[in-house]
């Protein structure tokens, strides 16, 4: 069983749409995978066509909030798999848990008691600030997925995001079994390849030989509250993400 954080602090990599998609995949693998929203603007549970059919009572501010146990906070998406979503309620986590040393350790707490014995993966949708809540997501995790879209300033990014996680590393005395995927892969550029070919040079194999191409239908599907494989089956999108998916899983890192 994995527990993968989904994290970049860096907005408009992909985010959501990798733990969205590749959840998709892990499911059509046979994988029954969960996910759990931990971004207040709640955009995977969105993208989840749960836009009308969530209140705070069920969300993951709850867990946090009233101690509710996380398997009372699963919902089943169309696809199949199971969501725990977001609220806005959630952004008041961190005004309330902020000057509480032990905050961090409570999503780790609450999945260990109750949904790592399922044997399912679990990948968290991280909020893009390293606060109460993505600290929540990272101690619980013993994984890390670094979405990095193709463009100069986004690989930037993520060598700050790099040594975060190696300073984090250091004070917690453990490591994360790390990946970065780039995303919004334009073919048609030069520069995608050189961004690609100077993060391969970097982190050598910590860098997925899957890349996601920007296409249409990964950026459409989400409105119509579905993964690319329920809106798009047929696409360059849910290739990607299905050999994403593939490759992940061969490695073991899922």
């Amino acid at each position: 069983m994995a527990v993968i954080a989904v994290f970049n602090q860096k907005g408009g990599v992909g985010k959501t749409t990798t733990c969205l998609n590749l959840a998709a995949a892990l499911s059509l693998a046979q994988r029954s995978p969960i996910a759990i929203d931990m971004d207040p603007q709640g955009h995977l549970s969105l993208a989840c066509g749960l836009k009308n059919g969530t209140n705070q009572e069920r969300s993951i501010a709850a867990f946090f909030r009233d101690k509710t146990p996380l398997a009372k906070l699963l919902h089943n998406t169309p696809a199949g798999w199971q969501l725990i979503p977001a609220t806005l309620e959630l952004s008041k986590i961190d005004a309330l848990y902020g000057s509480d040393p032990q905050a961090a350790k409570m999503l780790k707490q609450g999945l260990g008691e109750e949904l790592t014995l399922t044997g399912a993966p679990i990948l968290i949708d991280c909020c893009p600030m390293l606060g109460v809540l993505t600290l929540n997501a990272l101690l619980a995790s013993d994984r890390v997925l670094i979405p990095v879209s193709a463009d100069y300033l986004s690989q930037h990014g993520v060598h700050r995001l790099d040594a975060a996680l190696n300073v984090l590393e250091k004070k917690l005395q453990r490591s994360f079994e790390r990946r970065i995927v780039v995303t919004r892969f334009d073919s048609r550029r030069k520069l995608s390849y050189d961004i690609y070919d100077k993060l391969k040079e970097r982190y050598g194999n910590l860098v997925c030989k899957t890349r996601i191409g920007e296409t249409v239908a990964l950026a459409t599907s989400p409105m119509h509250g579905l993964d690319v494989f329920a809106y798009a089956p047929q696409s360059p999108g849910a290739a990607d993400y299905k050999a994403l998916a593939k490759e992940l899983m061969d490695s073991g890192f899922v």
